[in-house]
């Protein structure tokens, strides 16, 4: 794929989404269905990695592929509507096709819910790459060209470093700034409505923001 001249990766829940209401909805409904306790608040504190691995608190081993797919089969009717976009998410969207870029969101999440999350919020991502998670979400942030990738987890501060993609945090997740930072975070935003400001920066001398070591801008970013 021949790579944009700006291409910004967005991780999806606690990113550009928040499924805390959704998720909690639709592992009551895995409950109901099995008849297994299942903490769903709780779960919804862990978002991120993938969802084998909260199936596995809950699951023999045996059953956590059977159950994860019971779990995606109900999510688009219980976790989808109770789903609200991030303050600023629209917004940092539009902020990169404003600056003549694409906007993609690559998520640990099946690709096919993420869609229908994206489509009934009306956020506008140019594509759309679903079941990456941490160092893997490289493989999409590479093909597609990506310079820079936004996350509010430690795996895709990992996921960015290993792309060669700037790291930016976000501080809306279950990762606090301290973890981000520590992690590799270059740019950390309290949350998304600081991202168009900052993108404007970024676009008006991208040097200044270097993905790797922590020397320029990039590094007072991360407290900033």
């Amino acid at each position: 794929m021949a790579a944009h001249p700006l291409t910004v990766g967005f991780d999806l829940d606690m990113t550009l989404i928040d499924s805390r209401p959704g998720i909690k909805a639709a592992y009551e409904a895995l409950a109901a269905r099995t008849g297994t306790y299942i903490d769903a608040a709780a779960a919804v504190t862990r978002l991120g990695p993938p969802l084998e691995e909260e199936i596995r608190r809950w699951f023999p081993a045996e059953r956590v592929a059977e159950i994860s797919d019971v779990y995606r089969e109900l999510y688009p009717t219980h976790a989808v509507t109770g789903t609200l976009a991030m303050p600023g998410a629209r917004e940092a969207i539009d902020a990169v096709h404003a600056a003549g870029g694409r906007a993609i969101v690559v998520t640990a999440k099946y690709e096919p819910n993420a869609k229908l999350h994206l489509t009934h919020l009306g956020i506008a991502a140019d594509a759309v790459i679903g079941s990456l998670w941490a160092e893997a979400k490289a493989e999409a942030l590479r093909e597609h060209g990506a310079r820079v990738y936004v996350g509010d987890h430690t795996g895709d501060v990992r996921g960015a470093r290993t792309a060669g993609a700037l790291p930016v945090a976000v501080a809306t997740g279950p990762c606090d700034a301290d973890e981000l930072r520590a992690a590799g975070a270059r740019v950390l935003l309290d949350d998304l409505t600081d991202f168009p400001s900052w993108l404007d920066r970024y676009v008006a001398d991208p040097g200044r923001y270097p993905a790797g070591g922590a020397e320029g801008d990039g590094a007072r970013a991360a407290s900033a």
